[in-house]
């Protein structure tokens, strides 16, 4: 009996350890089976990294439940107003980008009929009796402007020879001058030429033969003009109300490098370093100041700063939440939360355009407490999620930043100035990767600094109505375009 008894123990303490190495493995299963569900749509992974057959996914995972109630509830509308077709070409509303023809064109050129198209008698001295005009906008003639600067040395009364100074422009004999520089930094900066590419641009439709090894140097030459832009650049982003920040990794002399940035709506600073965290924004000299609000997504190291506030970024939580839902005991609440985040962002919309100030008190308490009432449901089905090993961690954090973090999600709700999301950031950073893509890594740091200089110059400026042309000319005439303070509030 005591054998058999024995047995039993023994079979059941195999069979505990075989149910332990079952659950193990499914739950290695799972999390091997949402690893490889990840995509651009519930996951920070960029777009170009998805499959043909993530894309379709995604198409379909659009049309959740809560997406399919609100499309048939706007396809309702749309047929009770029985709105027009839309016809092709320019939509009501837009505007419009015809040529137009100008009062006092560069030139005139006068054609005369020579003979009488019903007896070929000679029209020379025959009246004018009507005259029709069309206007041809064309590029001017390839050909280089050469200016020739003087500097005359005159002697006073006194014998000392006095020579005048020349321009800025004029840095040598022969030399390009600021609009040829301005454009091959366009070029490269702007519209991320490779340099063999922008010189054979320059030639042929400039009419200026550059070299490569000229014109790959400029993007410094600019940069070397920037120090005193930079130095008010970052004093105004410490003025400002409302910061986005973000971070992105590229290849620099083929060791990995992160590139910053700090922005607002009419300023952006760009930045590279070695490092991600703490050591780059020291040396970028903006966050570690700022007292503002702060948007930026979970990465740890923008929040080791308490002087300022902190709004996350919610296009972040709505492709977590997206991830979630996959799993179809916590689709309910994921869906929901995510339709509450978008409902709050139409909400506050809505008020804008209507002159309000922003969410009223009673929209905001109905909106606290539905989120409440959502996080506690969701905690609901994973009791037990934050046990290690447990394939619903993912859902149990996720929750868990919804609880803990609920005043930066809604930072939105009740204080308008804020943005929904950290798309701001993340534009202002795209042209570093576009960079990237063309010219596969920067070569060296430095270069790699002048690039972000450049662009935090050019983002700036477009950013305040102004051409890059225009502000790059005057930093080579060694007149910087400055941002103008934000002027006081309304």
């Amino acid at each position: 009996m005591a054998v058999r008894d024995g047995e039993i123990a023994a079979r059941d303490a195999e069979i505990a350890a075989l149910k332990a190495v079952v659950e193990a493995l499914e739950a290695e299963l799972e999390r091997l089976r949402r690893e490889g569900s990840k995509h651009s749509g519930n996951s920070g992974k960029p777009p170009s990294s998805d499959t043909v057959t993530q894309r379709s996914q995604q198409q379909d995972e659009r049309l959740s439940r809560a997406e399919r109630r609100r499309r048939a509830r706007a396809k309702a509308k749309e047929l009770m107003k029985d709105p027009p077709k839309r016809r092709p070409g320019k939509q009501p509303g837009e505007a419009g980008t015809n040529l137009a023809a100008v009062p006092d064109p560069d030139r005139v050129v006068l054609h005369k009929p020579e003979n009488c198209s019903g007896c070929g008698a000679v029209l020379a001295e025959a009246e004018v009796v009507a005259s029709e005009a069309r206007q041809v906008f064309d590029l001017p003639r390839r050909r280089l402007e050469v200016t020739e600067h003087r500097a005359e040395s005159r002697r006073c009364r006194c014998g000392r020879a006095t020579k005048a100074a020349f321009p800025a422009e004029a840095k040598a004999t022969a030399t390009y001058g600021p609009a040829v520089r301005a454009v091959g930094v366009y070029l490269l900066a702007g519209q991320h030429l490779p340099v063999a590419r922008a010189a054979a641009l320059l030639a042929q439709v400039c009419g200026a033969p550059v070299s490569t090894g000229w014109l790959a140097g400029l993007t410094t030459e600019a940069a070397g003009g920037l120090e005193g832009f930079l130095a008010v650049l970052r004093a105004q982003l410490l003025a400002e109300d409302v910061l986005h920040a973000d971070e992105t990794g590229a290849r620099i002399s083929g060791a990995r490098h992160w590139f910053h940035v700090a922005c607002s709506e009419l300023l952006t600073l760009l930045d590279c370093h070695e490092k991600r965290g703490l050591a780059a924004f020291e040396d970028m000299a903006v966050l570690p100041f700022f007292s503002g609000v702060l948007v930026s997504d979970g990465w740890k190291s923008y929040w080791s700063y308490d002087a300022c506030e902190h709004a996350l970024c919610c296009a972040h939580l709505l492709r977590d939440l997206a991830a979630v839902a996959q799993v179809a005991r916590h689709q309910q609440w994921a869906d929901d939360l995510a339709d509450l985040l978008a409902e709050a962002k139409r909400a506050v919309e809505t008020a804008l355009a209507n002159d309000e100030a922003g969410l009223s008190p009673r929209q905001l308490k109905q909106l606290r407490t539905r989120y409440t009432k959502l996080v506690n449901a969701g905690y609901a089905c994973v009791p037990e999620g934050h046990k290690p090993g447990s394939y619903d961690r993912d859902a149990y954090n996720l929750l868990r930043r919804f609880d803990t973090q609920r005043a930066e999600i809604c930072r939105y709700w009740i204080n308008a100035a804020v943005s929904f999301d950290n798309n701001r950031a993340e534009r202002d950073l795209r042209m570093v990767k576009l960079q990237q893509k063309i010219s596969g890594c920067f070569r060296t740091i430095a270069g790699a600094k002048a690039f972000c200089a450049v662009r935090s110059y050019l983002h700036t400026a477009q950013k305040n109505g102004l051409q890059h042309l225009d502000v790059l000319t005057r930093l080579f005439q060694g007149d910087p375009w400055m941002p103008e303070p934000a002027g006081p509030g309304p």
